[in-house]
């Protein structure tokens, strides 16, 4: 049994569930697990549902948790064999409510980070009367501008730029060494340099990226992205109206990939934002569960309450 297989089977142990559903040619992989209101939770990169096992068990009781691994992620389809600049934002944003419409769900909340944090903007921007509301965790978003590219900053940002090549994830998966070493980076290094957070789990991640495609499905994302977040650098982004959907934001502290202090110009992307500084680094679900349930659990529990009383 692979470390994957492991994980997967303790994971089954415990209740959740694995299922796939089909939408318009992509069979997305759901993982799902509890019951009560809808939570749609987002994966980032490089990880995919595994990463919100711990949260799901904590907040099972009160809610239905359904995890999906993002297109080109995990055991979600590959649309195309080699690189594909299609897995933009709003693509994988009409992927999510396809889905959510499949399981049979009008409205949900949606918690996530990192890739999945664009991918509720999206969501919030396209259809945000279906959106109870969103948690975010440590949140690129286009306030950042010209902040996320500046010279002190591209040894952290180095990844999104090299993963545009089109040997790249060849390079990266030429051996099962090569990949661990190029992984372990990001899920050490983004939790604090704190190897403790991922490592019972590496050898599951590097069992998920050495399946055909994965890596090179994950590296789509930043092929897709790269017009827009060129544009955001350049302060040439379009303007899009404020997101009126309830938005919590969690930020870690220690995270070196996006400064906590960056999340000043939130106020300009969405109506009526609030945030808490937690001590963690970039993966606050990963490193702190407890703390992301807590919040969940207060912030849609208020939200839904109130829908029911009116």
């Amino acid at each position: 049994m692979t470390a994957l297989e492991k994980a997967f089977a303790e994971a089954a142990a415990a209740g959740i569930t694995q299922q796939k559903i089909d939408i318009g040619g992509l069979r997305v992989n759901v993982a799902r697990f509890g019951k009560g209101p809808p939570l749609l939770l987002l994966h980032g990169w490089p990880e995919f549902w595994l990463v919100w096992r711990p949260l799901m068990l904590r907040l099972g009781d009160s809610f239905e948790l359904i995890a999906p691994d993002l297109r080109g992620c995990g055991d979600t389809g590959k649309p195309t064999p080699g690189p594909d600049a299609s897995a933009t934002a709003e693509r994988h944003a009409l992927d999510m409510f396809a889905v959510m419409d499949a399981l049979g769900h009008d409205r949900f909340g949606v918690i996530g980070g990192d890739l999945g944090a664009y991918v509720m903007q999206a969501m919030s921007h396209r259809q945000p009367q279906r959106l109870t509301g969103t948690l975010y965790l440590c949140t690129p978003y286009p306030g950042l501008g010209h902040r996320y590219g500046q010279p002190g900053h591209l040894i952290e940002v180095w990844y999104q730029y090299f993963q545009q090549l089109p040997w790249a994830a060849q390079l990266v998966g030429s051996s099962r060494e090569s990949c661990r070493l190029y992984f372990r980076h990001f899920l050490d290094h983004w939790s604090g340099d704190d190897p403790a957070v991922f490592g019972e789990l590496l050898e599951a991640y590097v069992d998920n990226f050495m399946k055909p495609g994965n890596i090179q499905g994950g590296f789509d994302w930043y092929l897709s992205s790269a017009p827009n977040r060129r544009l955001w650098l350049e302060g040439k982004l379009p303007a899009q109206p404020r997101i009126d959907v309830p938005s919590r934001f969690l930020w870690g502290r220690r995270d070196p990939l996006i400064a906590p202090e960056w999340s000043d110009r939130l106020k300009d992307y969405w109506s009526e934002p609030s945030i808490r500084f937690v001590e963690t680094g970039h993966y606050v679900h990963a490193e702190a569960p407890g703390i992301v349930a807590e919040e969940a659990s207060g912030f849609f529990g208020k939200l839904i309450n109130r829908a029911d009383a009116r």
